[in-house]
């Protein structure tokens, strides 16, 4: 499945890979839940509340990191956030005024199975 992971790249910007996560792979977390509206803190640049997967179910969204560079998600692609420090990052939704999601948190120091493109 094609992934983007947040990431920190100093103690307070934030950057990201792009690459994938195995099929057929057991992952380990620690419980999970669905979203559709937005809390306060995600309207503006925040880092990531928790190491976590965040699954696209409806939405088309723009995440843009403390550089400026950016990348779509859409249902089909897997987010991992893991940029816990710093300025993080902002997204905006791209068509219509919907963002589904499920939050699936991971163990803290846990494996998120994440494959870079190199």
């Amino acid at each position: 499945m094609k992934a983007y992971k947040l990431i920190n790249i100093n103690s307070s910007d934030s950057s990201f890979l792009e690459g994938t996560v195995p099929e057929d792979r057991r992952i380990e977390t620690n419980y999970f839940f669905r979203q559709s509206h937005f809390d306060k803190y995600q309207l503006s640049a925040h880092p990531a509340p928790r190491f976590q997967y965040v699954v696209t179910l409806k939405g088309k969204l723009k995440f843009t990191v403390t550089n400026g560079d950016s990348f779509i998600i859409e249902p089909g692609i897997l987010l991992i956030a893991d940029d816990l420090h710093g300025k993080g990052h902002v997204w905006e939704i791209l068509d219509g005024d919907v963002w589904e999601r499920l939050y699936i948190v991971l163990p803290e120091n846990g494996e998120d199975h994440f494959n870079p493109i190199k």
